[in-house]
This record gives structure tokens, sequence and C-alpha cells, in this order.
């Protein structure tokens, strides 16, 4: 998953995205939806080494650098099992959003957080993954600055619920 992909300057065609992961030589390249989520093959490769390749391959290629966030074929599906808000899932799935993080979410920080917000919102960090029910969307939320400083990572990616089980189908 690429940061901040699609939004305002930042542009990436799919088809450039996906020339650059083939450049690298990963095989079964697809690109998702037109927000920097690509699926692929790279046996033995271990996160850190993938996410630092694609952010210099993108870099060199592009111009563009995004942080890069992966997550393996068997840890999509234990972000989707992990969900600790099946209603908001089910309900309202593009309110659900699931920002990913690199090192473990302070998790009694965003619960001291929480203890004190006073918003329709729920927010719940488990392992690398925070989980955020917006009820109301996001738009209107006043959570996103006391969340940021809750989980102290400035470099993270999210996506909603449709995008984060679209990723886990591809895999």
């Amino acid at each position: 998953m690429l940061r901040g992909i699609n939004l305002g300057k930042r542009q990436l065609k799919s088809a450039e995205l996906k020339a650059v992961i083939e450049g690298l030589g990963f095989t079964e390249v697809k690109t998702l939806l037109a927000s920097g989520n690509v699926v692929f093959t790279a046996p033995g490769a271990a996160r850190e080494v993938l996410e630092t390749q694609i952010h210099a391959a993108l870099a060199e290629a592009t111009g563009l650098k995004s942080e890069i966030f992966v997550r393996t074929p068997e840890e999509m599906p234990a972000v989707v099992a992990a969900n600790p808000f099946p209603d908001g899932a089910k309900d309202r799935p593009s309110f659900l959003v699931v920002t990913f993080h690199r090192k473990p979410v302070d998790s009694a920080a965003v619960e001291a957080l929480m203890a004190t917000h006073d918003g329709p919102e729920r927010a719940q960090a488990i392992d690398r993954e925070l989980y955020i029910d917006f009820p109301e969307g996001q738009a209107r939320s006043i959570l996103h600055a006391p969340l940021g400083k809750a989980t102290r990572d400035p470099v993270t990616t999210a996506r909603n619920w449709n995008t984060v089980l679209k990723i886990r189908d591809a895999l």
C-alpha cells in the first residue's frame, strides 16, 4: 500500500505502478483501485526489504516519493479477522478505517484518548493496525489530530474497510 497516492498532485497511474513492481522482478502483479494498492508475488523477501526496494524504485522511475506498507497474504486475513467493530464493517464499511503502521500501535495511549473523547467515533489498536469507526464520516471528526499524537507515528497509511477486503481478496 502506498501512502497518499492520487491525492492532489501526487498522481500515479496504475500502469506506472505495475511497471515499477514488475521491474523489480516480482510476479503476478495486480493493481487495485487507483489509490496505490498493488499485490504481487515476491517469495522469501522480508517486508522491510520490500518496502525499501519499492520506495527507491518508485522514486527513481517516477520521481514520486511515497511511504510503502507491505502486508503478506497471511497478515491481511488476520487484519480482517481482528476487526473490533464488526457492526461498523457491516453497516457502514466506507466509514470504518484501518490505519497501517510499521510498528505496533501504543494501545494504552489509544485507550486513554478514547476514554476522554466526547464523540461518536471508536478506535482500537491491535498490533500494527489502528481500527477507527467514524459513524458520521471522517470529514466531521475531530479525532484525527489527537489519534496521531496518541500513536506517535507520523508515517501511516489508511484504507477503508471496503478496500481492506479487496486487498485481502486479491491476495
